[in-house]
């Protein structure tokens, strides 16, 4: 899809929820995308495919993850950092498909942060019973950027902390076609998803896809 065909799009007048100064939920902001969406999505995963990374302490993730754009998030035994490589597959990333990237410039813009251009989308794979512990997404070097996270699947409950970890999160239940967007004084927030309840979703089965964007340089 085109940056025009997504600015033609059917207006769902999506409303909005805050969650904290700086953060906002567009609900159901990308549920008319839903099929373009995939379709990228199943050519991202066909370049490369999802795969369980391991923490630097040695911790295989619940969640199994991939990327696309010009920097993709990956961890091991010697860190977590960003690399225009995927390590499994020796090649960069898939490029970021321009629908990704208007959809993220749209919610970032509709939550107040113009002019947002990512350069790195995670994608998370959550099957039942996979969860995100809580973590700040402090791996960019500039921090002006907000956080674009899409929701797309079975539901999913997410946990909004505070600046430090002790903080209690709050807990917010993303819906499919959810987009979740923090920056500014919210940018450093702690967050993380709860164990996902197992379900069947009718478009994508029993499974929920995170799209994470970032501007990591």
């Amino acid at each position: 899809m085109t940056a025009d065909l997504l600015e033609n799009a059917p207006d769902v007048r999506p409303s909005q929820q805050p969650m904290a100064e700086g953060a906002v939920l567009l609900r159901g902001f990308a549920k008319s995308l839903e099929a373009d969406l995939l379709a990228e999505l199943s050519d991202i995963v066909a370049q490369s495919p999802f795969r369980h990374m391991v923490t630097p302490g040695g911790h295989r993730m619940s969640v199994a993850m991939t990327n696309c754009g010009s920097l993709g998030w990956v961890t091991d035994r010697s860190g977590y950092r960003y690399d225009a490589r995927d390590p499994e597959a020796a090649r960069p990333w898939p490029a970021m498909p321009p629908s990704f990237r208007e959809l993220a410039r749209q919610a970032a813009a509709q939550a107040g942060f113009g002019g947002f251009s990512p350069d790195a989308c995670l994608v998370n794979r959550y099957q039942p019973g996979a969860r995100m512990s809580l973590h700040q997404d402090k791996d960019e070097h500039d921090f002006g950027a907000p956080i674009v996270s899409v929701s797309l699947g079975l539901p999913a409950v997410f946990l909004f902390g505070g600046l430090k970890r002790a903080d209690k999160p709050q807990r917010f239940r993303l819906e499919h076609g959810d987009i979740a967007v923090w920056g500014g004084p919210a940018r450093l927030r702690f967050h993380g998803v709860a164990p996902l309840a197992d379900g069947e979703h009718a478009l994508m089965g029993r499974q929920r896809i995170n799209l994470t964007f970032r501007k990591a340089r």
